[in-house]
């Protein structure tokens, strides 16, 4: 079942620990892929230093973080791998969750092809990896997470989850150590 739009408006910690062992499915013209989310991290906006809304700091780039809880955050990082993120919380509440690695379940072959590697383990192992395996682009940023093109489903698992501190933010202060990195531990 998809997750509904109540889902999405909790705060960014809950939406990050919950969306583990859930599904993200993506819909394009060359076919459907999709897979479980392994590994999320939480973006607490005005308050998180690591936060691209850090202070409501509201740009062109930020603006899909103040969207309702329930759409696509996509970003641009080291000028060539997109990111993707749900926006989390209410309107104006500028929260997100990257998604940061997936096990690969669906349209494997497509995504081998995408990313040219057959390695299941190296297909969706990081953001950048994930978009690009997926299919996911700048043309889906702030699109609906509640619509029938790009969506997360429930699973049956019942996931065990490992907190950790958030990765590759030094620049964040003491905001780097916050514990709010989601794994599922196998």
């Amino acid at each position: 079942m998809k997750l509904n739009r109540e889902f999405y408006r909790q705060s960014a910690l809950i939406v990050a620990r919950e969306l583990i062992g859930k599904k993200l499915i993506f819909h394009t013209e060359e076919g459907t892929t999709g897979g479980i989310i392994i590994e999320t991290e939480a973006y607490m906006g005005a308050d998180d230093a690591a936060s691209h809304s850090y202070q409501n700091r509201r740009t062109k780039r930020t603006e899909a973080m103040f969207s309702d809880g329930g759409h696509a955050y996509i970003y641009l990082i080291y000028g060539m791998y997109l990111c993707f993120n749900v926006s989390a919380n209410l309107k104006d509440v500028p929260e997100a969750v990257l998604i940061r690695a997936l096990e690969p379940t669906d349209g494997i072959e497509l995504m081998q092809r995408r990313r040219n590697k057959q390695s299941l383990k190296d297909l969706c192992s990081g953001p950048g990896k994930l978009t690009q395996a997926m299919g996911i682009s700048m043309k889906h940023y702030d699109i609906d997470l509640c619509g029938e093109e790009l969506y997360i489903e429930t699973t049956d698992l019942t996931p065990k989850i490992a907190t950790t501190k958030r990765i590759n933010i030094d620049y964040a202060g003491e905001a780097a150590n916050y514990p709010w990195r989601f794994i599922l531990q196998t």
